[in-house]
């Protein structure tokens, strides 16, 4: 009776629309805020959805309302045909150069401020805006691609006759009944029904889902499990119960009930298949729950928040104060002409003449210059595997001040390998592997025997350890494609303890959910029951599982755990705290297992507490919880075993090469502190000749002590800080200030038993106190977090799956890796984007500052001086190629980066782009200007068209000179960019005769002119460069010096 209610309850409960408050496992970041098409959207968004009753009819079935659940559609597209133009013109005229260009493009239809061609301003806008357009157009088709090909999928879908009807994924509806065979992704969610697996139950692929690569074994409803065939389900006239649809990828509640027969069977998470997913064993009979934007995928699916470039906000405030140098610029003009006339309409007029001042091919030519640098990114043989998934800040790559770093995975393989187990009186090692096996053996042939008895014991407890290790966890075996068994778990930790049980000869050969199989070391199989399975959370630190020995009925109840959390629940021991400590110092990665014997009116009581527990509705969490801890007093102590995770590949030369570039790094892990202090000391992280200040505080008088304590130390000596997780806590809630002000000058910092949001909070911190910009790295699900808040993410391609890497800016296969992608890409990104951005500037300025001397020196009036295609061919190929080829510059070669990382430190100061660097090329433009504007009418171009072909053809001619006394590595793609731009210019000469006096630029007069013209210009701040550069080299010319 009590069953039946617990199961009624539950049946209204999930009809009610209510959910218990239950965290997620995973959170995913904010959304970043919504943008105008986002607003629109939102207006046309349907309600909350609501529970449903899903009956086993085969047939589309409707919601609460009568209305069909929405279409199993994957859509990510961006736009449509009607919204595509109206969102990307939004888009594109939300940017300040745009809208500007815009205003005054549309000037030019007013007939009073009109100053030339409306095509010389609507063309290079409208060349831009298309070219954006055209980009996000094709980005959205693609899409629209990869979204047709996962909408016209073909699945089964089983008629009510048993017949099978072939149906595209768009077409699937809630409460039909589909097959998904070996290696298909799963269309929507599914409650598994039938596997064609005998166990009655299949293996599933979940990496495109949470990043896990391990597979997950999923099992059927036991009531259709036993059915003789598909068609059999529609005669059970049964009917599901399931909460609302939610993000939560590891909850799932609900009822499966046969009207029939009055059966119910509650359902859990173990019975359903996500969309995304991949059936990985056996061909499934699934009901579909959830589809389209319902399904557990699509909700769990956003846009990573948006990430801008300090590089990006810097060229945008000088956008800001060129707009009003040419406020400025105009207004000097009309005064000088004693604000004559209708002198505001000539203040409009000298605005829209400068106007060119504010470079409009700026964001087109950086947003390629980024995509070239990602190109090259990916390309680099020496970082193999490198992909680039944010192509809008590469350039970033090139400042970072802080790394922060995940420890396990990242500086670690994270390939687990067994190297101890102590068992209190003896202890073991892989060199004693023999001597385990033959104690193993002497025990299972003479259990009884009259060995000696200190040998007895020994034997004994390794026996009990071995077992333990062997049973209590979740691996389970499974044939590869390549034949051979492979062992799929969560953890490589758990792995490595079943591989090292089977080179002792005790193998795990089977495992199913209600069985288990090992094979002894006599060769004998022993058959075990699972009776229960409790999972490693992070809040618990622990997992156990309840077994019986088939063969002689006893009930084992094992569990392993942190060492922190079991010595609380196993009894006394006086070597237990010693041998932790001591393998932590060895950098090894402890679990301490217990095991208890229950009878079978024990194991009953408890049983049906826990089921209690389980089907409870309130506080379901807490019951079940302290249901396991009511079992868990008096374990008995196992053993004591110990895993070592191997630093990666050239991590220890990485960290110091970082160092010497400037970068502070910070280790982040959620291991305890013993073994935290050890890989930070074998990686290097924390040097031979620093001290260690291990920081611990439980509460607000301690913590401020400990600070004061290490600022005092860090004076004297270079001193590396640990920190545990419950210190941070309290520092962040109180004393944050102060302990940021604390650790800024500390050689390195170690945060151990960190939690996952403890990680973001940590970045967060830095980025908000030192404005500078940090890059953090990860390989796990609980970096995530991390990942996104740092300026830059890094994620590894690891072991614990590919989550990291997906939510990352820039993936990379191992930790080495980072360094070529900081002081190699990330250097030459901004260097080059750097000097790109100020000669776009250039080449903007000096045009304007012509064409003020111009109307300076002609009347004093707003009369423009280049018109038509010589304004636009300016902007768009005259001079376009020999400045994008700027992005190909190299000032060092990536050997001399890598030996010498000093040269990091000046480009991570924001040199390459200052108030100094940027004055300098204004006074640059200023004095070009100057000499070609002025110098025209001393040399005599006294015609209008003289002036223009004289000032324009030197004007060509010095920027690309100016092109060559900033490159500093010549190249043939440069030569010839060079070249070709200044016979396509002379070719024009000749094709746009409208624009030049033919017979003045075929005499050498006009030649001899435009070569006093470019002296003048050019060898004078070539003379400067070529003194600063020997009287005060930057630190790559020293470096060829030296060399």
């Amino acid at each position: 009776m009590k069953r039946k209610s617990l199961a009624v309850e539950e049946e209204q409960y999930l009809l009610s629309d209510q959910l218990p408050e239950e965290p997620h496992v995973k959170k995913s970041a904010p959304a970043p805020s919504p943008g105008l098409g986002d607003r629109i959207r939102g207006l046309f968004k349907p309600g909350p959805p609501e529970s449903r009753v899903i009956t086993l009819s085969g047939d589309e079935l409707m919601d609460k309302k009568g209305r069909p659940f929405v279409p199993n559609v994957i859509r990510n597209q961006k736009y449509n045909v009607f919204t595509f133009i109206p969102f990307c013109l939004y888009e594109q005229f939300k940017y300040f150069i745009n809208f500007y260009y815009l205003v005054i493009s549309l000037s030019q239809f007013v007939p009073a401020l009109k100053v030339g061609y409306v095509f010389t301003y609507i063309a290079p806008l409208a060349f831009v805006v298309c070219l954006s357009m055209g980009k996000e157009a094709y980005d959205d088709y693609k899409r629209m691609v990869r979204d047709k090909a996962c909408n016209s999928e073909l699945y089964y879908r089983v008629c009510k006759n048993g017949h099978l009807k072939q149906i595209p994924s768009s077409d699937i509806k809630v409460g039909n009944i589909i097959i998904v065979e070996t290696n298909r992704r799963v269309p929507a969610d599914l409650l598994l029904l039938r596997t064609t697996e005998e166990a009655g139950a299949s293996f599933l692929r979940t990496d495109q889902l949470d990043g896990e690569t391990d597979w997950k074994l999923r099992r059927a409803v036991s009531i259709t499990q036993k059915l003789d065939s598909n068609e059999d389900i529609f005669r059970l006239r049964g009917r599901v119960q399931t909460a609302a649809p939610e993000k939560d990828i590891y909850r799932f509640i609900g009822n499966f009930t046969v009207e029939s027969e009055g059966a119910v069977e509650s359902l859990s998470l173990e019975n359903t298949m996500w969309a995304s997913t991949v059936v990985a064993s056996g061909q499934v009979t699934g009901l579909v729950l959830y589809t389209g934007r319902e399904t557990r995928s699509q909700m769990n699916t956003s846009q990573p928040p948006s990430k801008v470039g300090i590089l990006d906000k810097e060229i945008n405030l000088l956008t800001v104060f060129l707009c009003i140098l040419q406020v400025v610029l105009a207004f000097i003009l009309v005064a000088s002409s004693g604000f004559k006339g209708v002198w505001w309409l000539d203040f409009f007029l000298y605005n829209i003449l400068f106007s060119n001042i504010i470079p409009i091919s700026m964001k087109v030519n950086m947003d390629f210059a980024k995509l070239v640098y990602s190109f090259l990114i990916m390309a680099d043989k020496d970082i193999p595997g490198c992909t680039v998934r944010n192509t809008s800040i590469p350039e970033e790559l090139g400042r970072i001040s802080y790394l922060l770093s995940d420890k396990t995975g990242t500086l670690t393989q994270n390939e687990m390998e067994f190297r101890r187990l102590n068992l209190g009186a003896i202890s073991f090692s892989n060199d004693t592997l023999q001597e385990i096996t033959e104690a193993t053996i002497e025990e299972y042939n003479n259990p009884y025997g009259d060995s000696r008895k200190v040998r007895k014991k020994n034997s004994a407890s390794v026996r009990q350890a071995l077992t333990a290790l062997a049973l209590c966890h979740n691996v389970t075996p499974a044939i590869g494609e390549d034949g051979n068994v492979q062992y799929q778990a969560s953890s490589p930790d758990e792995v490595a303890l079943v591989k090292f049980t089977e080179s002792v000869s005790m193998t795990l050969i089977d495992r199913t959910f209600t069985t288990m199989t090992i094979r002894n070391p006599l060769g004998q199989p022993e058959h075990f029951e699972i009776l229960n399975v409790f999972p490693f959370t992070s809040a618990r630190k622990r997992m156990g599982i309840i077994v019986r020995n088939r063969e002689t009925g006893m009930i084992h109840f094992y569990m392993k755990g942190a060492d922190v959390i079991m010595k609380k629940i196993v009894e006394a021991s006086d070597w237990l705290d010693e041998e932790c400590d001591r393998l932590a110092r060895e950098g090894l990665r402890t679990l301490v297992f217990g095991q208890k014997i229950f009878t079978d009116e024990e194991y009953e009581d408890f049983a049906r507490a826990f089921k209690d527990a389980e089907t409870s509705l309130d506080d379901r969490e807490g019951k079940v919880d302290r249901a396991i801890e009511s079992i868990e007093d008096g374990l008995k102590l196992l053993g004591l075993t110990g895993v070592e995770d191997k630093l990666q590949f050239q991590v220890q030369e990485t960290l110091e090469s970082l160092r010497n570039a400037g970068i502070k790094i910070w280790m982040l892990t959620g291991d305890k502190r013993e073994t935290a202090t050890c890989i930070a000391i074998s990686s290097k992280l924390v040097g031979r000749t620093q001290e260690i200040f291990q920081l611990e505080a439980s509460n607000v008088a301690e913590a401020k002590a400990a600070l004061a304590a290490y600022s005092l130390q860090l004076k004297s000596s270079e001193t590396a800080l640990i920190v545990d997780g419950g210190s941070l806590e309290i520092f962040f809630k109180h004393l944050e200030q102060e302990f940021f002000q604390a650790t800024q000058h500390a050689p390195s910092v170690v945060c151990c038993r960190c939690a996952p949001d403890q990680k973001a909070q940590v970045v967060r911190m830095i980025k908000f106190y030192t404005k500078k910009q940090t890059a953090a790295i990860g390989d796990g699900g609980n970096d995530v977090s991390m990942i996104q808040a740092a300026d830059i993410g890094i994620g590894i391609v690891g072991k614990e799956g590919r989550q990291a890497s997906l939510a990352s800016d820039f993936s990379v296969d191992q930790f080495s890796h980072i360094s070529t992608l900081f002081l190699w890409h990330g250097r030459n990104s901004y260097h080059r984007s750097a000097v790109l951005s100020q000669f776009i500037i250039h080449r903007g300025s000096i045009i304007t500052f012509i064409q003020a001397s111009f109307s300076a020196v002609f009347f004093m009036s707003p009369v423009t001086i280049f018109t038509g295609m010589l304004l636009f061919g300016y902007s768009c190929w005259y001079t376009m190629a020999p400045v994008f080829c700027l992005i190909t510059d190299e000032d060092a070669s990536k050997e001399n980066v890598h030996e010498f990382p000093e040269l990091y430190t000046d480009l991570r100061k924001g040199r390459a782009l200052s108030t100094r660097t940027f004055l300098t090329w204004m006074l640059l433009s200023l004095y070009q200007a100057s000499i070609i504007g002025f110098g025209c009418v001393v040399l005599g171009a006294d015609t209008y068209l003289k002036f223009i072909d004289l000032s324009f053809t030197a004007l060509i001619a010095v920027l690309l000179l100016d092109v060559c006394l900033v490159f500093r590595k010549w190249n043939v793609i440069m030569i010839i960019s060079e070249i070709g731009t200044f016979a396509a210019y002379v070719f024009c000469m000749i094709l746009f005769r409208a624009y030049y006096d033919i017979e003045y630029i075929s005499s050498i007069g006009f030649w001899w002119r435009i070569l006093v013209l470019i002296v003048m210009s050019f060898i004078p701040p070539l003379a400067s460069m070529l003194l600063y550069v020997t009287f005060s080299p930057p630190a790559y010319k020293k470096l060829e010096y030296s060399v």
